[in-house]
């Protein structure tokens, strides 16, 4: 839901707090509350998008620059080997909070996971 009940539009405006690790134009990088493992962390768009069908195409250099970025800092802080990115569209899809958001979850070698295909 946009605006005022919308948690991540409430983390944008600083009306709820959230560990915030980097600000961008379009985008806020922020720790997950519940992380899968170490350094998992949220891209959310500013503007609220219900999914990645909404958001305008334009966007998406931005958010290929920020999702290398973060992946290239969780390597260099030791916490990935690799990273995993996972993003649902739609309710049926798994979408909790219907305001777009990448995840972008650390992966070790050591550490064995479910793997997707």
């Amino acid at each position: 839901m946009k605006g005022e009940n919308c948690v991540f539009c409430k983390i944008v405006n600083r009306e709820i707090k959230s560990e915030i690790i980097e600000n961008y134009d379009n985008f806020i990088v922020i720790k997950d509350l519940n992380p899968v493992s170490e350094g998992h962390c949220l891209i959310i768009s500013k503007k609220h998008y219900e999914n990645v069908f909404h958001m305008p195409d334009i966007l998406g250099t931005e958010l290929i620059e920020i999702v290398k970025e973060q992946g290239l800092r969780l390597i260099k802080e030791k916490k990935a080997e690799g990273i995993k990115l996972v993003q649902n569209n739609g309710g049926a899809a798994g979408q909790v909070v219907m305001h777009y958001h990448l995840h972008v979850i650390p992966e070790k070698e050591s550490v064995k996971r479910e793997k997707f295909v």
